[in-house]
């Protein structure tokens, strides 16, 4: 069995589905393009500390709930943890 894992956009997109649901692709895309200024395509896992700290920005303006908003940026930050585990660092 040779399945592909999953980019780092898709990973990124499955967490927000949680906090965001349907506008979850929507969100990352414009969070993506406007802070980052690359495609969506293009994100990599060195990305994804700014992209993290802008999300926090974004959804502290949507929401006062700490809680919600550590969570979400926690489980993203996972992500970059276990990118370096697997990278050896």
């Amino acid at each position: 069995m040779n399945s592909k894992s999953p980019s780092i956009y898709e990973q990124v997109l499955k967490i927000t589905h949680k906090y965001l649901g349907a506008g979850a692709d929507n969100f990352i895309d414009k969070q993506v393009e406007n802070h980052l200024n690359k495609s969506p395509a293009d994100l990599s896992i060195t990305d994804l500390s700014s992209l993290i700290d802008w999300i926090k920005v974004t959804v502290s303006l949507i929401t006062e709930d700490n809680t919600v908003i550590d969570n979400y940026t926690g489980e993203l930050q996972k992500l970059v943890s276990h990118a370096k585990l697997r990278a050896g660092h």
